[in-house]
């Protein structure tokens, strides 16, 4: 082989490679959400119970009394109790929860919410969110402002960049 082709060698194998083709996406997506909680009322009716328990105690018991309507509440009837033998030690316990009546009625304001809802016996309450300075937002480099808000508030900013070879 000549000096000459050697030369060239390197450039002949340069332009027999096969040309490179890549597919490149590049994609960039950002959010922000605000969210400012509503207020919540959690309301359970409770039922009425009645329970009496001892030792050297002799009893007529009472106990719940049916309500005179489905919507009331059940009430307690009084039992009478003694000391079985007078001067030994004795235990007595008796205890009564009313339960909840029902509430027949509700106060509505215009659009269907509720004014006063009902509060039965085991009841959660949540206030609702004040926007107060809540703010988000992002730059198209990607930098984030998130301003807290008031009570009952979240802020959530995601900026997303995704780069594909294919």
């Amino acid at each position: 082989m000549s000096v000459k082709m050697k030369r060239f060698l390197p450039l002949i194998m340069f332009l027999m490679a096969a040309p490179a083709n890549a597919d490149m996406i590049h994609k960039i997506s950002s959010s922000v959400q605000l969210n400012v909680e509503g207020p919540a009322v959690q309301s359970t009716r409770i039922g009425s119970s009645y329970s009496v328990s001892g030792s050297n105690v002799s009893a007529t018991l009472g106990g719940l009394t049916a309500p005179a309507s489905a919507t009331a509440a059940a009430t307690m009837s009084s039992g009478t109790y003694t000391q079985t033998t007078a001067g030994d030690a004795f235990t007595f316990s008796e205890s009564f929860n009313q339960g909840d009546a029902i509430v027949t009625t509700q106060t509505a304001l215009s659009g269907g919410q509720i004014d006063q809802p009902n509060i039965y016996g085991n009841t959660t309450t949540q206030l609702g969110g004040t926007a107060g300075s809540l703010a988000g937002t992002i730059g198209s480099d990607g930098s984030m402002t998130l301003t807290a808000g008031g009570a009952g508030t979240t802020a959530t900013g995601q900026f997303v960049t995704e780069i594909t070879v294919k």
